[in-house]
């Protein structure tokens, strides 16, 4: 891999265009454009973070370009002002920067650097600012949980939805941007409302969810199903339809302790994978909502497990540079793993992260109780026969940060863990007789004092961004034939 220069950051605030040609960083109260083939910054802006009483929008095109003093402010060093939100349009023609803390979004056009457009939240405040799939609307999360505020940049009006559940994990939008699904509470009571984006966000349907007490929901990628589940305390799982049919309640037969941690949809939606504390994975398929498997997380590992281990001390080997292949355990192995204490406030076990591969044939678990493995389970491609099984096991002398899945190819997965390197799992490499083969390799961060506490692919899943404390930069696929361009 090819890695860029070290540039500064604050809050991760770096992103990728949607086209993966330019990407967008935040350093405290400036918002950077770089192009991506040559890293030479496009577009800088100096947002004025000074907030209004009232809640009003502007967009404009002033005759005169701004100077860039009048929006620096005197307490342009604390950290009130600093910007909290940054995200692309659909079309990469638009760029939104928000300050949560002082209740304003800027929005600037990427081919006009005149045109600024600005969104004051007023007295009821933000928490939250982003794009809407059409790239021409934008939702402002106020805080309290009091409504949402949808902008028009092409009308300059608003829509208002009162009382959502939660501005970070209880709304979504279909996968072809026409509906706006929405947690709320209404009269004490959890509610779903259901939006027609292209009709001004007309609602189209509400209606009341079987639960208690509100966690979470996730919209299925077919867009016909909400799971929606119950607060900590209970592990129990609903499935409803869009018009606000309960088609299944689901939960275990055994005590599992505690409530539900997390929940991943199969990319095609026949299968539902659930998991709470109690170290087990159910998986639901959409014919009889029924539990199909129980995956269960066992320290002891057969033989019939690729289990791959990190090299121990190869940073001081190759000083940050190259890299190096794990380590292939044969035979069964035992790992090694934190014992939880139940009688303690979030205990250390259960399901840390449930995400499918691009083609549903993978499936990543992280356990909270071995925070240092990563374990993929293999599922059957459609018509064969339905015998999932743990395939491999990532295992690193560190506990495992973030995963993520190459979002373009099936079989490529990178992991980070907090040290001056990047690990890559894949199982698309080809041996000298032309068959795939898995493979894991560390990668070395060429850079001093560079730690990698995040990391995010591009769009096309050629490269991605390695987030540090303060820092970023950039490692891109070193594709044959290339080296000599």
């Amino acid at each position: 891999m090819d890695f860029t220069e070290l540039y500064r950051q604050s809050s991760s605030l770096v992103a990728f265009s949607p086209g993966a040609h330019f990407i967008i960083t935040a350093v405290q109260d400036r918002v950077i454009v770089r192009r991506t083939d040559t890293f030479q910054i496009t577009r800088t802006w100096l947002v004025d973070a000074s907030s209004s009483p009232t809640e009003v929008a502007t967009f404009s095109r002033p005759q005169s370009k701004p100077k860039p003093q009048a929006a620096a402010s005197s307490s342009a060093n604390i950290a009130d002002n600093w910007i909290s939100h940054i995200g692309w349009s659909c079309d990469s023609e638009f760029v939104l920067a928000a300050c949560a803390k002082k209740g304003v979004v800027h929005l600037y056009k990427l081919r006009d650097e005149e045109w600024h457009g600005r969104i004051d939240s007023g007295v009821e405040g933000l928490v939250k600012a982003q794009w809407a799939p059409d790239g021409r609307t934008v939702l402002c999360f106020s805080d309290w949980g009091l409504r949402v505020s949808l902008w028009s940049i092409t009308t300059g009006t608003a829509t208002y939805i009162q009382y959502p559940i939660h501005p970070d994990k209880g709304y979504a939008f279909r996968s072809d941007g026409r509906y706006f699904v929405l947690a709320e509470r209404h009269k004490s009571k959890d509610t779903i409302g259901v939006y027609d984006a292209t009709e001004g966000y007309k609602l189209a349907r509400h209606f009341a969810l079987p639960t208690t007490s509100f966690s979470s929901f996730s919209l299925s990628p077919t867009g016909n199903y909400i799971a929606v589940w119950e607060g900590p305390l209970e592990y129990k799982l609903h499935v409803v339809t869009l018009a606000g049919d309960t088609l299944t309640s689901f939960s275990p037969s055994s005590d599992p302790g505690l409530g539900i941690r997390t929940v991943g949809w199969h990319p095609s939606g026949i299968f539902l994978a659930i998991g709470g504390w109690d170290d087990k994975i159910y998986v639901l398929d959409s014919l009889s909502w029924s539990n199909v498997i129980t995956l269960e997380l066992s320290t002891r590992l057969p033989s019939n497990v690729h289990a791959w281990r990190e090299p121990p001390k190869w940073l001081e080997t190759t000083e940050g540079r190259g890299f190096l292949s794990y380590d292939r355990l044969h035979g069964p192995q035992i790992l090694s793993g934190i014992r939880a204490d139940p009688t303690k406030p979030n205990p250390k076990s259960g399901l840390l992260q449930l995400e499918w591969n691009l083609t549903g044939t993978l499936l990543l678990a992280r356990f909270e109780s071995i925070p240092t493995a990563a374990f993929l389970f293999e599922f059957p491609s459609s018509g064969a026969k339905f015998m999932p099984r743990l395939r491999s096991v990532l295992i690193h002398s560190q506990p495992v940060l973030h995963a993520r899945w190459n979002p373009i190819r099936k079989g490529s997965l990178a992991l980070c863990c907090g040290n001056q390197s990047i690990y890559i799992w894949s199982d698309e490499w080809q041996n000298e007789s032309g068959e795939e083969e898995e493979m894991a390799e560390c990668v070395g961060v060429p850079a001093k004092k560079f730690e990698t506490k995040d990391l995010h692919w591009a769009p096309d899943g050629k490269g991605m961004v390695l987030l540090g404390k303060d820092q970023f930069c950039c490692a891109f696929e070193v594709i044959e034939g290339d080296e000599d361009v």
